[in-house]
């Protein structure tokens, strides 16, 4: 099995966050976003992941190379790397890693985290992971026939269609098919807003007969700006409670503090006369000062003093001394 994970976008809504480090692997409770989503991927198939293939931006640099080739190693997976050398869409992505291209594939866009507890339909030719919504006319949702078969994806539908929206991730039997599709799109110039879509190759699939089966998952959490970043950490900190995991490190020196569960508090970290929590992940080495913080995700190596934070995001090697409430600032930002 092989997943594949396009990821060549920056991330330029979640800027400035995504200015020094590539959204994928800004860490949700601790772990990059990227990590989690590929850990989650294994735990739902249920079988060895051969190849993790990374679509990434030329400017992503080595470094963060070798964290994506560490994160496959850790799931005993070989990493590949290809580029993206322009943003030209999903499909154009997915080809730019063609050689990893054969055989059983899922292929996920590293944004979105989700949780599930489902099984594969060994019957289908593919699989489209989706989540029930409240409203669809927010979203790519999946039309379905009488024997549950997707028959068509329909974007921000008006009508009824249906209330299952595409989260992203989709599993193909042989990936081989996509990628000939995907080749007829881009060798007919199959364009959307400009951009090459894997849905055009999904439906060249439907009309050549593959069957479509749903997977639907029980909860979806997106990691597209600083907001819903905050709060998909606040809520995967409660699922990893919920499981039994350890988030703090033994490493924490409290003076005069107290931790409010369910908190990531990484290695090394100091907290003088500080509240944390709940729903607070803290990065290795921070150092909290006289600080109320809660709702909150901050990075490694920062410094906060005098301050009341609640729904704030703060990048690593910051300093950070006020006493504002909801801010966003990246990596190396000084605020006195």
């Amino acid at each position: 099995m092989k997943i594949i994970v396009p990821m060549a976008g920056r991330g330029s809504r979640l800027r400035p966050h995504t200015l020094t480090v590539p959204k994928p692997l800004i860490p949700i409770a601790g772990k990059p976003i990227v990590h989690r989503l590929v850990e989650d991927i294994a735990k739902v198939l249920n079988e060895p992941i051969d190849e993790i293939a990374f679509i990434i931006g030329e400017d992503f640099g080595e470094k963060v190379e070798v964290d994506l080739r560490e994160i496959a190693g850790q799931l005993g997976a070989k990493g590949t790397i290809y580029y993206q050398d322009k943003p030209m869409g999903t499909g154009h992505a997915i080809m730019c890693a063609a050689d990893s291209l054969n055989g059983p594939a899922v292929v996920a866009y590293a944004d979105t985290l989700f949780r599930a507890d489902f099984k594969l339909d060994p019957s289908a030719d593919a699989v489209i992971w989706v989540k029930q919504v409240e409203d669809p006319s927010q979203y790519g949702v999946v039309q379905l026939n009488d024997n549950n078969e997707i028959t068509a994806l329909v974007e921000k539908p008006e009508e009824d269609v249906s209330d299952l929206a595409v989260i992203g991730i989709y599993y193909f039997k042989k990936v081989e098919v996509l990628k000939e599709h995907l080749q007829s799109v881009l060798e007919n110039n199959i364009l959307r807003g400009g951009e090459y879509q894997i849905n055009d190759g999904i439906l060249g699939m439907m009309t050549s007969g593959n069957v479509f089966k749903t997977g639907q998952i029980d909860e979806w959490m997106d990691c597209g700006n600083k907001t819903v970043t905050v709060d998909t950490n606040s809520r995967m900190l409660q699922f990893l409670k919920e499981d039994g995991n350890s988030l703090v490190s033994d490493t924490v020196t409290l003076t005069n503090s107290e931790i409010i569960e369910p908190c990531y508090i990484g290695e090394n970290v100091v907290l003088e006369n500080t509240t944390v929590g709940p729903n607070v992940s803290l990065g290795d080495n921070c150092k909290l000062t006289d600080v109320t913080i809660k709702n909150s995700l901050v990075q490694h190596n920062t410094v906060i003093k005098n301050a009341k934070l609640n729904n704030a995001m703060i990048g690593s090697h910051a300093v950070y001394n006020g006493d504002f409430t909801e801010i966003s600032i990246g990596d190396y930002s000084k605020l006195e």
